[in-house]
Formats: structure tokens, C-alpha cells, sequence
């Protein structure tokens, strides 16, 4: 299973290309059922984490800070300057945006390990990141995407509350009250977690089939460029800090690689009335896992 998991950006392309080929296989998906599918993953994310991974990063907590920072940081002001140069539509505007402030996605934990990066630190940061995001995701949302359309930051913060920090917590006490849990959630975590931000992506996409085919270039170039700038930034803002390749190579992964997941639901639910504004979320989960995967790939030839 593990090696169908490591797959994730084949599976995207496949499930992204089905969903543009016969939508009607896909947008039965959508709704609750896109929350708890997020829900699910974020619940066997907090299965899996224990207090070992949290101690070893401990001990250089710098990279830890400076990961998150980036994260906060640089796709924010990335999506939003790249919103604004391309002169994007409101809806996809906003939607860009959302993306780059949601937290580090789960499949940077895979991307990272194989890479051969710190996946302890992947790992601790995607955490950070996520529980922050229960505020930091809508504030910055509110900030640089409120002049497009109307955003509803205390709306957003009970979502992502719901929907990623309390799936989280749940999943952390079952481990520790459940230890043998631990085991087979690993085993066939990362694939379930695969198949069904999948189904989320290929919903968006095959219910936006017609908005993509209009403006799919456009926003393919502009989804490619706010990740690029993640994943270069981040790594140079390591390198600026002298860390060693295993974690610079980490905090680019993390920086590069968003919870589309996250900004599907967020947008489907709180822009319900632009439902534009969920594409390039789908879009996002190809692009990132896309573009990780090749740098994980040179990574780890060197």
C-alpha cells in the first residue's frame, strides 16, 4: 500500500482525467461528502502522530519557526501577488488566494520521505501549521481576498475547527488511549487519505469542467507559479539560515505543497455563491503533488 500511496500525483492525473472525460463519475461527490472526506484524513493524520516524532525536532526547534513562518508568509503574499499581476478573475482570484493561506498538506510528509528530507520536521511543522490554520487560514483569507468578494473569517474559522483541528486532537488522544491503532491506520492511512483527496479534486473538477476548459491555461500557469514560489523560497530562506539538506529540503516541501483539501471545503462552503472559487484548489493538488514529486525525485538521485 505503501507504494500505491507514494503514486499520489498518478492517481491525481488519473482521477483528474476521468473527471474532465465523464464528470457524472465524480459529482455525485460533493457536499457533506466532501467534508467528511477531509474530515477522515485529518483524523488518520492524528492517528499516526506520536510524541517521538515531536522530541527529536525539539532539539533544533529553529527550523520548526522558520518553516512556519515561510508557510505563512510566502504563499500568502505569492498567491496574492500572482492574483493581482495575472488580473484573475474575482472568483478564481479568491480562490488562488484561499489556497495559499490553508496550512502544509499531508502528502508533504510522503514528497518529503522520498526526497530523503527530515520527515520527523515534515511532519511537526504540517502539525503546526494545521492547528494555526484554525485562525491564521481565514485572518490572512479575510485580508488579502476581501477585496474581491465578501469573506466570512468567523464562518471559515468554525470550519476549519471542525473539519481539521478536532479530527486531529480526536485522532491524537485515539492513539494514545488506543496504542495498537497506531499500526494499522500507518499502513493503510496513506493511501485512503490518497484515494479520497482524489474524489475531492475530481468533484471540483468535473462540476467545473466547462470554467476549466475556458480558463484552464490560464489558471494552470497561475496555480504553478504561487507553488514554484513556495517550494524555491523556502528553500533558499533555509539555506539563508545554513540548514542542512535534509531540512532545507523539508521546509521547501512543506512551504511548496498546500492542504487543497482544506481550501476545496473552505470555498464550498463559504463561497457557495461562486462556486468558481473551489477550482483552483483542484488544481492545486495536481499541480503541487506534481511538482514535489519531480524535486523529490532529483533530491533523491543526489
Amino acid at each position: 500500500m505503501g507504494k500505491a500511496a507514494n503514486a499520489f500525483p498518478l492517481w491525481l492525473l488519473v482521477f483528474s482525467g476521468l473527471a474532465m472525460w465523464r464528470p457524472v463519475f465524480f459529482t455525485w461527490f460533493g457536499g457533506e461528502w466532501i467534508v467528511l472526506a477531509l474530515t477522515l484524513v485529518m483524523l488518520g493524520m492524528g492517528v499516526t502522530l506520536d510524541g517521538g516524532a515531536f522530541r527529536e525536532v525539539a532539539r533544533d526547534w529553529r527550523a520548526v519557526v522558520l518553516g512556519f513562518i515561510a508557510q505563512y508568509i510566502i504563499m500568502p503574499a505569492s498567491g496574492w501577488a500572482v492574483a493581482k499581476a495575472m488580473n484573475l478573475p474575482p472568483d478564481f482570484a479568491v480562490g488562488l488566494i484561499l489556497v495559499a493561506c490553508c496550512p502544509g498538506g499531508t502528502a508533504s510528509n510522503v514528497v518529503t520521505y522520498i526526497a530523503r528530507a527530515n520527515v520527523a520536521l515534515s511532519v511537526v511543522m504540517t502539525t503546526c501549521s494545521t492547528l494555526a490554520a484554525v485562525a491564521v487560514t481565514p485572518w490572512l483569507t479575510h485580508q488579502l481576498a476581501g477585496a474581491y468578494l465578501q469573506v466570512d473569517g468567523w464562518g471559515m474559522f468554525v470550519t476549519t475547527l471542525q473539519v481539521v483541528v478536532a479530527p486531529v486532537v480526536i485522532g491524537v488522544f485515539l492513539h494514545h488511549k488506543f496504542p495498537g491503532l497506531h499500526k494499522p491506520v500507518a499502513e493503510v492511512g496513506p493511501l485512503v487519505s490518497v484515494l479520497l483527496i482524489c474524489m475531492i479534486c475530481a468533484s471540483i473538477i468535473g462540476n467545473s469542467r466547462g470554467a476549466i476548459l475556458e480558463n484552464g491555461g490560464k489558471l494552470l500557469l497561475a496555480v504553478a507559479l504561487v507553488h514554484s514560489f513556495g517550494f524555491l523560497l523556502g528553500w533558499l530562506a533555509a539555506k539563508v539560515f545554513r540548514f542542512a539538506n535534509p531540512e532545507a529540503r523539508a521546509i521547501s516541501i512543506e512551504v511548496g505543497m498546500q492542504n487543497s483539501g482544506l481550501a476545496a471545503v473552505l470555498a464550498k462552503t463559504h463561497f457557495a455563491a461562486n462556486p468558481l472559487t473551489a477550482v483552483p484548489a483542484a488544481i492545486s493538488s495536481v499541480t503541487h503533488s506534481l511538482i514535489g514529486s519531480l524535486l523529490a525525485a532529483i533530491w533523491r538521485r543526489n
